[in-house]
């Protein structure tokens, strides 16, 4: 429990953000699904747009630090090496 007003706030604060940051993670999350979806459906033209949909989420969410970069671009690759596959 927060003993003064600045650390009432602050713990306000970080529970909005943690809620924000899951929301955005679990978007995240549903968007490289509906790709490896896609992929197993073995549906070329539809993984293609999925991934399309998916770069710009990772990219986003890289920005706002909810994963690293890295972590973003080792998706792309691993998604696009897939989709090539087909």
């Amino acid at each position: 429990m927060a003993n003064t007003a600045q650390a009432a706030k602050r713990a306000r604060q970080a529970e909005k953000r943690r809620q924000q940051n899951a929301s955005k993670l679990s978007m995240l999350r549903t968007s490289v699904k509906k790709v490896v979806k896609a992929i197993a459906g073995g549906d070329k033209a539809q993984a293609e747009a999925a991934y399309k949909a998916a770069v710009p989420v990772l990219d986003k969410m890289t920005g706002k630090g909810i994963i690293h970069k890295n972590a973003a671009a080792r998706h792309k690759s691993r998604l696009n090496t897939r989709i090539r596959a087909l």
